[in-house]
């Protein structure tokens, strides 16, 4: 005679119809469970109790990972690096650097333009090394610092730049004469104007602040007309300069800017292709000289550790120049190179 409720049967019923379905689903894993399981509805089921205040550990056989019936990913993820800035912050250590309050810098005298030539420094590749660019950003406000378009740090740095009063660049990735990739939203030769016109909107949209823009690489694209047409475009409308870095020796920046009324101006002297201090002293000595010669010479440098303890240091010293902003700079040159024409 069967003493148990219906309720208990209905109990037995259902757990051996889910004992059957976990056999015949998960095979031997389900059977190891089911005690576990048993005990968890039919107590009295239980061959044995657990002690009082003992924790219940399970225990699962075998990697996961090699069940076919693991949980199955439902849309296929791709991977992405960490962006190059990341990848160098932990390799580079973030150290405000900041002049001493009594560091002097004599060149920042502004003095008759007939008595001292001028020089203007820019700093660019900017936004990538988050040191660097930090420690850039404590030179004197003349110097002039451009931030590359695409690094993903670029527009919350370049913002600071321009609270701290240094003149703003877009550095704009632009084609080379070599196969190197310059960069995401890069200018090319043989894009249609309306793409280079939306690309070049782009890298401007990405630094704030800015005064204008140099040519990040660019040795190919400098050199096209066609090209360059619809960038002086956009650079006009927005009121803005093109300085420009010559990468190459066919730049065509010039002839294209003044064409449209832009204001533009070309470097002088690269201070770091060869980042050694006394290699840095020598290009910042001809960087006088041709001051001396003209009246007016400009620099690039990058955010190497050399070249900013080398250049923070050698402004602290007076060089017979004045350090004045990067437009200055600019509008001294395009008024000697119009009285040469003149001539």
């Amino acid at each position: 005679m069967d003493f148990r409720s219906p309720i208990r049967r209905c109990l037995d019923i259902a757990l051996i119809v889910l004992s059957a379905a976990a056999v015949a689903v998960g095979g031997s894993a389900a059977l190891s469970g089911a005690g576990l399981f048993a005990a968890s509805l039919l107590p009295g089921m239980a061959q044995a109790r657990q002690p009082a205040g003992d924790s219940v550990r399970l225990t699962i056989a075998g990697p996961i990972a090699a069940s076919r019936y693991a949980p199955q990913v439902l849309f296929p993820v791709t991977a992405s690096p960490f962006p190059r800035w990341m990848q160098m912050a932990p390799q580079t250590p973030l150290t405000r650097f900041t002049p001493p309050a009594t560091v002097n810098y004599p060149m920042l005298v502004r003095r008759p333009a007939a008595a001292r030539p001028a020089i203007a420094i820019c700093i660019d590749d900017l936004g990538e090394d988050l040191a660097g660019t930090d420690r850039a950003m404590a030179l004197p406000q003349p110097v002039a610092l451009s931030f590359l378009s695409f690094a993903e740090a670029t527009p919350f740095l370049a913002g600071e730049a321009e609270r701290k009063g240094h003149t703003v660049l877009a550095h704009v990735p632009m084609q080379p004469l070599g196969r190197i990739n310059p960069g995401p939203m890069a200018l090319m030769t043989g894009m249609t104007q309306a793409e280079i016109a939306r690309r070049i909107a782009w890298n401007i949209a990405r630094v704030p602040g800015l005064a204008g823009i140099n040519n990040h690489e660019g040795s190919r694209f400098t050199a096209d007309v066609v090209g360059l047409a619809p960038v002086v475009a956009a650079l006009k409308a927005r009121h803005l300069f093109f300085f420009d870095s010559r990468t190459g020796p066919n730049s065509r920046i010039a002839a294209v800017a003044h064409a449209a009324g832009v204001q533009t101006a070309g470097r002088d002297i690269f201070l770091d292709d060869d980042p050694r201090p006394a290699a840095i002293k020598m290009q910042l000595a001809l960087l006088v000289a041709t001051a001396d010669r003209n009246g007016v010479a400009i620099a690039i440098g990058h955010p190497h550790d050399t070249t900013l303890t080398t250049l923070a240091a050698w402004l602290t010293k007076d060089h017979g120049v004045t350090l004045v902003p990067l437009e200055d700079a600019m509008q001294l040159k395009q008024a000697r190179e119009a009285a040469l024409a003149a001539r």
